[in-house]
């Protein structure tokens, strides 16, 4: 189900389509390939399918290619965003979300070509436009990142 089922209720998961409704990212730096397990202004997981194609790869350790651990935050703050928009309705409607602060944030394991990447989201606090999140960055069973983060929504009109 990527769109909604019925007229005005928030969907459980998020197809490509919907994110680039969502979230003004594009390639190469759109970071989630779909986000699911969706319950609004609580939780969702989004999905990183990680190719050897990723133009970081190039010049990121290419004898062992190896995601930059900063993208996996980002991917993280992605799906955030992607959960925000949905809780706020705010498709097609130009909003823009800002990092304010990175907290505790831990790298565990290395992120490479082949891996599936699950983007687990928590919101520990939203209100208004300051939004605070717990993300945790999985590889199967193996933790491969963590943070908490909070961001700033801005539904103000996108330039161009």
């Amino acid at each position: 189900m990527s769109e909604t089922a019925h007229e005005g209720a928030t969907p459980a998961e998020a197809d490509i389509g919907l994110i680039k409704r969502l979230i003004p990212h594009r390639y190469p730096f759109l970071l989630v390939d779909r986000v699911r397990d969706i319950v609004p202004a609580t939780s969702a997981t989004g999905i990183k399918n990680v190719s050897v194609n990723e133009p970081y790869f190039e010049g990121h350790f290419p004898a062992e290619p190896v995601m930059p651990g900063v993208l996996i935050v980002e991917a993280l703050a992605q799906t955030s965003a992607v959960l925000v928009g949905l809780t706020l309705d705010l498709a097609d409607k130009g909003p823009l979300v800002y990092f304010m602060n990175i907290d505790n944030c831990k790298f565990r394991r290395k992120v490479g070509p082949g891996d599936v990447v699950e983007l687990h989201v928590t919101v520990l606090r939203g209100r208004g436009k300051v939004w605070k999140f717990r993300g945790e960055a999985r590889v199967g069973d193996e933790l491969a990142a963590e943070a908490e983060f909070a961001a700033m929504i801005s539904t103000g009109a996108q330039p161009g």
